[in-house]
């Protein structure tokens, strides 16, 4: 049976500086996808939705190409794409490879952060907090997403900004989900607090063990909620 495709309200989040219009489309599918308006193994129809976003087809295509080089989406020949469906062994598998990658960030980015990248990710704590607070899941994950990207750019490694990049694109979904359980959501921001402090104290092994943890932690809760949608 073909899902249906509904288009929900996209809240504001941080833009790309000079992002073009695939780029733009692409985000917009991005939150249909966490958001299960595209569930895993979803068929796309193009003509569908891009009426619903109103777009032409060609940015359409064009953003399905981003999709697709960051696992979210298989493009099909003369079959047309559909959401990825990665097994629970290839998820686990990314986000152990997540966490090593995020642990060893954390500890360089303690060493090389500036006061103002330090400030900036602070910044972004208490708007994700506000968040929290307010009850707002999807603004929250976009600041918790921001934080930990903001992290590894601070380590001025190129190579590792970029390969954290790919991997993190893949666990996009699995890292949305990890929050929808109350209580895992009020762990992750004791652990964020945690992850803050130890920043500011620039302690790089410390944070390295809490990142690691952090981002196992969230696929324990993750692994228990895709279960419980699968029984269902």
């Amino acid at each position: 049976m073909t899902a249906s495709v509904t288009v929900l309200p996209v809240p504001a989040r941080p833009r790309r500086t000079g992002a073009t219009k695939p780029a733009r489309v692409a985000e917009l599918i991005r939150e249909m996808i966490i958001q299960d308006t595209l569930p895993p193994g979803a068929p796309i129809r193009e003509r569908a939705l891009a009426e619903q976003l109103q777009v032409s087809r060609t940015p359409l295509r064009e953003a399905l190409k981003i999709l697709a080089a960051e696992g979210l989406v298989e493009i099909e020949p003369h079959r047309g794409a559909v959401v990825a469906a990665p097994s629970p062994t290839e998820m686990r598998e990314l986000l152990q490879l997540l966490g090593v990658i995020e642990a060893y960030a954390g500890e360089l980015a303690a060493a090389s952060a500036t006061e103002e990248e330090i400030r900036e990710i602070t910044a972004l704590h208490y708007e994700m907090l506000a968040a929290y607070t307010r009850g707002d899941r999807l603004t929250y994950f976009h600041r918790n997403q921001a934080i930990h990207l903001a992290l590894v750019r601070a380590t001025r490694n190129r190579t590792l900004v970029a390969h954290h990049g790919r991997i993190n694109a893949r666990v996009y979904r699995a890292r949305y989900i990890s929050n929808l359980e109350t209580q895992r959501w009020e762990k992750a921001i004791e652990e964020h607090e945690a992850i803050l402090a130890a920043l500011q104290r620039r302690d790089g092994a410390g944070l390295a063990a809490i990142l690691r943890e952090h981002v196992l932690r969230g696929w324990d809760e993750t692994q228990i909620l895709l279960a419980a949608q699968v029984a269902s």
